[in-house]
């Protein structure tokens, strides 16, 4: 039963992935049921027209042997040599007809309710032929004809010796014999012959038709795997493509449609390895551009910063105007500093040379220390950041100095949206992740600004004044360190009810999991103010 069921599931998926299976399947099965139909059909037109043909050319034989008989009994009747004459008519005649090539039986009955009559023969019946096999219709409308004279006609099932059955045929006619009376005339007839010429018609339509399914099938295998076959190509040519085998190309063979096509694949698929060679080439230009530049700022902008800093210890003693300018240029090089710095981690992500100092840490410790080091702008902004963690696997294998820099960046981006209400950090986890979730009750964003959070340098409000000075590279970078632990950022957001980014973690370096041990958003364990 297992074995039946295993393959039912390999017939079921071959004929999911493999179109030639389906086409070649499909063509047998409606083939065969043409065939079947228009088999079926001359099958029974054929048998139909061989026993009407058998059934005419007995009713003649039969036509034939009852005028005979008749003439028989009609010249003993006329002669008075026999003694007794009668019975020596009806043997004379039996024997004619019995000795006959065409008949398999032979009976001779008298009509019964004639009454008595003297002198009248008995029948006869041919060898052990069984006369019940005659059905009493036959008899009653053979006896009861009067003078019509009629000839009726039965197909009976023919025993024969040795246990075997043929097809077999009675037909009924009336003769008279003057003094004795009406007699009941049965000719029987072995229709074998027909049976053997019918089954022989039958054997040759199932061979011819079976043929010709299978050469249906055989074309139909042909020629879709003439067709098939250049679409697998195509497709496993894409899939190595795909991979980034880009010289990869389709063998073109001739010069028909499908050449055609694979011309064109090819075609497409240089412009594209052009394409693509030419932006990886653009891009590594870009990257090293950005690197270079960013290494090579990085020495006058030290140099600016160490006389900015001279400057801003030394602002008092200057007069309002430059000791304000004194403070704008030192808040502005900072921000240049940490641009930089930004640029340079997004080069490394780029060029793909960012490598992670996993060691175990305890997140919620982690977060702790996040929340104190901005506790001062938290302040100024009036909003109250707590910190939420019912229990659980909190350490993980992580790089403590990138979920830092996450928590830094989405903290300092909920007290800046927060309109001073409060801000929540959840820490919660199971056996395969841990999840920090950090949930603000700001202005929120819309459906399309969610999309585009992660973009680089794009903010959800240019004009809006920012308390941090961030540079707009905050969120991708955080998407990154979040990617290379092998975890993901996600993020939740309506108009006016907040935002809450939620990220989660394997608690083991390399492993999986299926679901965030936080809800998105988690549910409120602390009441919001609405009067901020």
């Amino acid at each position: 039963m297992r074995d039946w069921r295993l393959r039912v599931r390999r017939l079921w998926r071959l004929w999911r992935t493999s179109l030639q299976f389906r086409t070649v399947a499909i063509t047998i099965v409606l083939s065969g049921i043409a065939v079947v139909v228009i088999g079926g059909y001359m099958q029974y037109s054929i048998g139909t027209n061989l026993f009407s043909e058998r059934v005419t050319q007995s009713l003649d034989l039969a036509a034939r042997a009852t005028v005979s008989t008749q003439n028989r009994f009609a010249a003993a009747d006329a002669s008075t040599e026999s003694d007794p004459p009668l019975e020596n008519t009806m043997r004379s005649a039996f024997s004619a007809l019995a000795t006959s090539s065409s008949t398999a039986a032979v009976v001779i009955a008298r009509t019964p309710g004639q009454g008595s009559s003297a002198g009248a023969p008995l029948g006869r019946v041919s060898g052990d032929f069984d006369e019940s096999l005659i059905s009493p219709q036959l008899r009653a409308d053979v006896g009861g004809q009067g003078d019509e004279r009629r000839t009726y006609w039965q197909s009976i099932a023919l025993p024969m010796p040795g246990g075997a059955v043929h097809p077999g045929l009675v037909v009924g006619s009336v003769v008279d014999l003057s003094t004795a009376g009406q007699y009941e005339l049965y000719l029987v007839f072995d229709l074998v012959d027909t049976q053997a010429t019918l089954d022989l018609v039958r054997q040759t339509l199932l061979v011819g038709f079976s043929a010709l399914v299978l050469l249906i099938g055989a074309v139909a295998w042909l020629v879709s795997r003439l067709v098939v076959g250049p679409v697998r190509t195509a497709a496993q040519t894409s899939e190595r493509l795909a991979a980034g085998e880009l010289d990869i190309r389709i063998p073109v063979h001739g010069d028909d449609d499908v050449a055609t096509l694979a011309r064109s694949f090819n075609r497409m698929a240089a412009s594209m390895q052009q394409q693509i060679t030419r932006l990886a080439t653009l891009s590594q230009v870009q990257q090293r551009f950005v690197s270079d530049v960013s290494h090579e700022l990085r020495t006058p902008l030290t140099t600016i910063r160490l006389a900015g800093d001279v400057l801003h210890e030394k602002r008092d003693e200057f007069d309002p105007t430059s000791a304000r300018t004194v403070e704008l240029l030192h808040d502005q090089v900072q921000r240049f500093e940490s641009l930089l710095a930004d640029l340079l981690e997004m080069s490394r992500y780029d060029a793909g040379a960012v490598e992670m100092d996993a060691e175990p840490t305890n997140l919620v410790r982690l977060a702790d220390d996040a929340i104190a080091s901005l506790a001062t702008l938290a302040a100024t902004k009036g909003s109250e950041v707590r910190l939420v963690a019912p229990g659980g696997y909190f350490e993980a294998d992580v790089d403590p100095r990138r979920i830092r820099r996450i928590l830094l960046n989405l903290l300092g981006n909920a007290i800046d949206h927060g309109e001073g209400r409060p801000v929540v950090v959840y820490v919660d986890s199971d056996s395969a992740a841990v999840a920090i979730a950090v949930r603000d009750y700001g202005v929120g964003m819309t459906a399309g600004q969610v999309e585009r959070v992660f973009d680089r340098f794009w903010r959800a409000d240019p004009s809006r004044q920012r308390t941090t000075g961030g540079t707009g590279l905050g969120l991708a970078i955080a998407l990154e360190d979040a990617g290379l632990h092998g975890g993901r950022l996600d993020v939740w957001s309506e108009p006016g009810a907040g935002s809450c980014f939620r990220l989660t973690i394997p608690r083991v370096r390399g492993g999986e999991f299926a679901l965030s041990p936080l809800a998105l958003p988690p549910a409120e364990a602390v009441p919001h103010r609405e009067d901020a």
